[in-house]
C-alpha cells in the first residue's frame, strides 16, 4: 500500500500559516526548490485541499511559459501538468481538467482505493499544503509520514499543522537537512 505523506512548511512554533492564511514568512530558494523537485519527481499522485488547489491551479499550468521563468517553475510546471491531482473539497463537484479528481464524500474509503489502487506501488502520495485537509486525514489516522521544512520564524499565532490530535502516534526520523537559508529539513514516518 502507499503511503501519504504531508509536506509542509512550518514555523519554529508549528504553525503553517499566519491566522489569515499567510505564508510570506516561509523561505525558499533554489536550493530548496532543487531539493524538493527531486523527490516530487518521483510521484504520480497529488493530494490537495481545494484553497491549495485552486492557488496551485491559478499558477503554476503557465508558470513554465511565461518569459524569464525560472529553472525550477519550468520543472514544477512540468510535473504538475503530469501529475494525478486529487482534491479535498465539499464544494468543487466537477473539475474538467486532465489529471484532476475530487473527493467531495467517503474520505476515508475514498483514500484507502487510493492508496491501494492508483499508481505505482511503493510511490508517494503526497499532501501539499492544505491544513484543513491534512487536519481531516490526521483525525482518520490516514497520514503515513511527515516531510516538514522548519522556518526559522516564530509566528506566535496562525493556522496549527497538529490540531485536534487525539491519540499518540509514534514516528520515526528517517532523515534531516539544513539548507544556506536556515530551514531545517525533518521527513518523518510512522512508526
Amino acid at each position: 500500500m502507499r503511503k501519504i505523506i504531508s509536506f509542509m512548511h512550518l514555523s519554529l512554533d508549528g504553525f503553517v500559516a499566519g491566522p489569515n492564511g499567510e505564508m510570506d514568512w516561509i523561505k525558499a530558494d533554489e536550493e530548496i526548490f532543487h531539493h524538493v523537485g527531486q523527490r516530487i519527481s518521483k510521484g504520480d499522485t497529488a493530494l490537495y485541499g481545494r484553497v491549495t488547489y485552486q492557488m496551485m491551479e491559478n499558477y503554476w499550468p503557465g508558470a513554465g511559459k511565461n518569459p524569464g521563468a525560472t529553472p525550477h517553475e519550468i520543472e514544477h510546471a512540468r510535473w504538475y501538468s503530469t501529475v494525478h491531482k486529487v482534491v479535498l473539497s465539499r464544494t468543487l463537484k466537477d473539475v474538467a481538467l486532465p489529471n484532476t479528481s475530487i473527493i467531495s464524500d467517503c474520505l476515508a474509503e475514498s483514500i484507502r482505493e487510493i492508496k491501494q489502487e492508483r499508481g505505482e506501488e511503493g510511490k508517494e502520495i503526497l499532501l501539499f499544503g492544505s491544513p484543513s485537509a491534512t487536519h481531516a486525514l490526521m483525525s482518520l489516522n490516514l497520514i503515513d509520514g511527515y516531510w516538514l521544512f522548519l522556518n526559522p520564524i516564530l509566528l506566535g499565532h496562525g493556522i496549527p499543522l497538529f490540531s485536534g490530535i487525539k491519540e499518540k502516534t509514534k514516528l520515526n526520523l528517517i532523515g534531516t537537512r539544513t539548507f544556506n537559508s536556515g530551514v531545517t529539513e525533518l521527513s518523518y514516518i510512522n512508526a
